[in-house]
């Protein structure tokens, strides 16, 4: 029986890896890829996020195997300029899904989270007679500094975040290095919200898409993580090819213990318990009467 206590741990998991062109089978407690005449063997509990691109085929034996590691499977167009789709495995618990529902459809809680993300953010504390609107237009501000800086400190430069979703290469080489990193950032926190069941649709500043939520923890670290790395690639190879973008992205990803911060950090910002979490029993009942009711009996025995 799979619980939280057998998963393979999120924090412990490399972020990601991506590949194309391939046919990627089962091996063992691992999935084997075949790419030419090389092949790879990456071990499924020490990784996260495994990332699809045109050209795959994959066994049905390896995506049990994958998901039985609770590793996140994403399809993605080359360089990870569409995502198209996700297999996600189950969670062990939904207890920090309705943590999550509960405070996002609370109004107060819900705004309180909101401040909570755009604090983490500045390395000091919001005045808290700031609007909503005045903390929007400082972390515009922040954001562009962020830039401001990676450009003067690489010599790349910078005339603004400027990029079409239907027209990828319009956009000079650094817009495009930096929507790459970006999916990278996002596929790293989907996997990680997946794997302790967070859903990634209930966004608190992002609305109204099935990855709002992730939008808003990828938002987190963008500065720290893809913006140098966007910025150090395009320093390195003018054009900014999807390899050297990943490589940087890896690298940040690395120095920042991102995969060790994210679940905690999600943990905080939300106000979620800390703890070790109870092993879920196999499922409730909703009831009116009482806070929860044991499923998995029959209950026409207990009304005779």
């Amino acid at each position: 029986m799979v619980t939280l206590r057998t998963l393979p741990k999120v924090r412990d998991s490399i972020g990601f890896l991506y590949f194309d062109r391939c046919k990627i089978e089962q091996e063992s407690k691992a999935i084997a890829i075949f790419k030419k005449k090389d092949k790879y063997v990456i071990p499924c509990a020490g990784l996260s996020t495994l990332l699809l691109g045109p050209g795959v085929r994959i066994t049905h034996a390896a995506m049990k195997t994958l998901a039985d590691n609770a590793c996140e499977v994403q399809w993605v167009e080359e360089d990870c300029f569409r995502f198209y789709s996700s297999g996600k495995g189950s969670s062990a618990s939904v207890q920090r899904l309705h943590h999550q529902a509960r405070i996002w459809a609370d109004p107060d809680q819900h705004m309180a989270v909101v401040r909570k993300m755009y604090e983490f953010r500045f390395p000091e504390p919001l005045p808290e007679d700031l609007t909503l609107q005045q903390i929007r237009g400082r972390e515009g501000v922040r954001v562009r500094t962020a830039y401001g800086r990676m450009s003067k400190a690489t010599g790349v430069p910078w005339h603004g975040r400027n990029y079409k979703t239907d027209d990828w290469y319009d956009a000079d080489p650094i817009n495009r290095a930096l929507s790459t990193a970006n999916s990278y950032l996002y596929a790293v926190c989907q996997a990680a919200m997946v794997a302790v069941g967070y859903s990634t649709a209930l966004g608190f500043i992002h609305t109204g898409k099935p990855l709002s939520f992730v939008y808003d923890v990828a938002d987190l670290y963008k500065a720290d993580t893809t913006i140098p790395a966007a910025f150090e690639a395009i320093a390195e190879s003018e054009s900014g090819d999807s390899k050297s973008v990943r490589q940087r992205c890896r690298e940040k990803f690395t120095e920042q213990r991102l995969m060790r911060r994210l679940v905690e950090d999600i943990d905080t910002v939300l106000g979620y318990g800390a703890g070790e979490l109870e092993v879920p029993k196999v499922s409730y009942l909703w009831d009116d009467q009482v806070e929860w009711v044991e499923g998995g009996q029959d209950w026409q025995e207990e009304t005779k």
